[in-house]
């Protein structure tokens, strides 16, 4: 019998369930591998738990968002959190700095029949995941690998360098040193192949905070470029901001 696979959403964009149903043939070899038993993007009909492997898209805003997210992981073997929004809250995580009522009666005729919660918060603060996996979408690449490994019974292998690694193995000129461009790599886990600088263009930090993340010394380079404190703190709060190295980096600075 094959294991069967779950995907489910929270708040997000879905560009990273997206990504899943873009694979192209690496999606028709995992439905071979697995029983894709429950992804509402993908079909209408679903079939219930338990499921060998979960993964589970987007930031918890609401109170039916904790509920739902505990029923899954107790339905689920295998449960990974992909994407910024499930890892570290989203860009939807502004609003953590926010008056959300005061958003809620600009926006909506009857803000009293809804039901939200104050913040966007991570996957990863209400139920333990086995992995989780960050950016802006998630890469699908390193997603398929971590898929067949715990099919295959091994521990998945996960990299922890920054993207200014990655732009030295593709070659790429540094944006800092050549166009003095800010760019948030040297602090942001790789994951993307460096796709913004290799394009001229400094990175956002989809990817969240790299293990090696010197923020302090990322805010020393930046005003010697003549950026604030105040604007390095913004490009601090972006895809990512909320992951806790970013956004206690970011609330010194402002």
């Amino acid at each position: 019998m094959k294991p069967k696979l779950a995907v489910f959403k929270f708040a997000s964009c879905d560009g990273c369930q997206l990504q899943v149903l873009n694979a192209g043939t690496e999606l028709l070899a995992l439905a071979d591998a697995v029983d894709i038993a429950w992804f509402p993007e993908a079909r209408s009909a679903g079939r219930p738990g338990p499921y060998d492997v979960g993964l589970v898209e987007g930031s918890v805003t609401t109170p039916d968002d904790v509920a739902r997210l505990q029923r899954i992981r107790a339905d689920v073997r295998y449960l990974i959190a992909i994407g910024a929004c499930a890892t570290a809250g989203g860009i939807q995580a502004l609003r953590n700095r926010a008056d959300v009522d005061e958003f809620k009666r600009a926006v909506y005729p009857r803000p009293e029949w809804l039901a939200t919660l104050p913040t966007s918060t991570p996957v990863t603060e209400h139920v333990p995941v086995d992995l989780a996996l960050p950016g802006c979408p998630v890469d699908r690449q390193q997603l398929f690998a971590v898929v067949r490994a715990l099919l295959a019974g091994t521990r998945p292998l996960l990299p922890g360098h920054s993207v200014c690694l990655d732009c030295k193995r593709a070659g790429a000129a540094c944006v800092v040193v050549t166009q003095a461009e800010p760019c948030l790599g040297p602090v942001t886990s790789t994951g993307c192949g460096a796709v913004c600088p290799r394009m001229g263009r400094g990175c956002y930090g989809c990817f969240g905070p790299a293990a090696t993340a010197n923020l302090p010394a990322l805010a020393e380079m930046f005003a010697t470029l003549g950026i604030s404190r105040e604007d390095t703190a913004r490009r601090l709060r972006g895809f990512a901001g909320n992951a806790a190295p970013f956004r206690e980096a970011s609330d010194a600075l402002a």
